[in-house]
């Protein structure tokens, strides 16, 4: 079975990445002042960063529907693959997903639309590992359930550097935006599978670092103990964050998970756009 996966770019792998590994890759729309952009085809990561914080009136969307159908037929129209996965963002985050399935009844047996509960850095695991399925000749159906079955064998963390972007997002009241800059507050945001909860506040992003460590420690250690440890994978994320803020979380995460593969990935920019510049992650996975 010739087998063919499909994420998009919140996966943290970009449209020219995807060429590379084989994998193909269906770029987010970023929406500024009622442009379209599509990240890494019409907007560079300078250009996009240079908008957010800019004063530019920023949004996200899903790929349309033609968009992502068109995809999926020219994989299948090319003649080189009988199948195809598609493992879009957590249904939890996004309508993405459900829209997808709805749109994959009319590829009976032909297209799977995996909801892996993911994103970003684990995201970006499950795809490498459905990629490795598929070159072993598993189905489409196999493949699919590979990754749900194994969906919620992952955890993330995320803080911010600023409620900024969280107040014009609406997840936050302007009046606890205001308090949190007064104070400097940074919170911590997590998802276990589903959708964005708060975690905690720390006064410094070097104090949520730490937390974040700790909190992935204990679940380590507790509702992950059952995992083969030998098979974590550690990702560490950023939003527009310079090279030397990039080697100095990514030394902190090595330093926590010495025995891990420890891997470095930037947020997609239809995240950033929630986050907003200067803000960290880390997630795990087996």
């Amino acid at each position: 079975m010739r087998t063919a996966i499909m994420t998009d770019t919140n996966s943290g792998i970009t449209t020219e990445e995807g060429k590379s590994l084989g994998i193909f890759v269906i770029p987010m729309p970023i929406i500024i002042d009622d442009k379209v952009y599509y990240e890494g085809i019409n907007i560079t990561e300078k250009e996009f960063y240079e908008a957010l914080t800019g004063g530019k009136n920023l949004s996200t969307s899903q790929p349309s529907p033609g968009e992502v159908m068109d995809m999926w037929d020219s994989i299948l129209e090319s003649g080189d693959y009988d199948q195809v996965v598609y493992i879009p963002m957590s249904s939890g985050l996004s309508n993405s997903c459900s829209a997808a399935m709805g749109l994959a009844l009319e590829y009976e047996d032909k297209v799977f639309v995996a909801d892996n509960h993911r994103i970003s850095v684990t995201m970006r695991e499950s795809v490498l590992s459905a990629k490795e399925l598929a070159d072993e000749g598993k189905s489409g159906a196999e493949i699919k359930k590979a990754l749900e079955d194994d969906a919620y064998n992952s955890s993330i963390y995320i803080s911010v550097n600023t409620l900024e972007f969280l107040k014009k997002g609406g997840r936050i009241t302007p009046a606890a935006a205001m308090i949190g800059t007064m104070l400097n507050i940074k919170p911590i945001l997590t998802i276990q599978g589903e959708k964005l909860d708060s975690f905690a506040k720390a006064r410094s992003m070097k104090k949520c670092q730490d937390k974040m460590l700790e909190a992935l420690k204990s679940e380590i250690a507790g509702r992950f103990s059952h995992n083969d440890i030998s098979r974590l994978k550690v990702g560490a994320a950023g939003a527009g964050l310079s090279e030397e803020e990039i080697e100095n979380w990514l030394g902190m995460v090595k330093e926590a998970f010495p025995n891990a593969k420890v891997f470095y990935g930037p947020l997609s920019a239809s995240i950033a756009c929630h986050t907003g510049p200067g803000a960290v992650g880390i997630g795990i996975s087996f």
